[in-house]
């Protein structure tokens, strides 16, 4: 089991600046590619426990743009989205918040994804 984590790179992408936030909220702008933002702090122990299953959700939805971001390293985001609480998973279409999902409870993140994937790949098809 080890071995294959080792195999598989993350597609879960650090945000680590105003920069990088743009950079990528754009890219999946123009792609049409719905964002997940896992907002967290490395002091926090439920947010920690969550990498794991992110880095899952991240591995099993393909055309879905996984993000996270340490609210004490970049605030500026963390303010301008109104995060108050971690973790907090923000859903993105076009770069507008579509959905939050406050706190550490994977099985509610899971069908709250699976909704919002599958309503953003109706609209892509269009």
């Amino acid at each position: 089991m080890e071995e294959k984590k080792e195999l598989k790179k993350s597609k879960v992408i650090k945000i680590d600046s105003q920069k990088s936030w743009e950079h990528h909220i754009s890219h999946a702008t123009n792609k049409k590619y719905p964002v997940v933002v896992h907002f967290s702090a490395f002091w926090c122990v439920p947010s920690i426990v969550m990498n794991p299953f992110f880095q899952e959700l991240a591995s099993t939805y393909e055309d879905v743009l996984f993000l996270t971001l340490d609210v004490d390293e970049v605030k500026e985001i963390a303010s301008k989205m109104e995060i108050k609480a971690m973790p907090t998973f923000l859903l993105l279409s076009g770069g507008t918040p579509m959905d939050k999902i406050v706190g550490a409870n994977p099985d509610e993140i899971r069908k709250r994804i699976d909704h919002f994937v599958n309503s953003t790949h109706s609209y892509k098809s269009v």
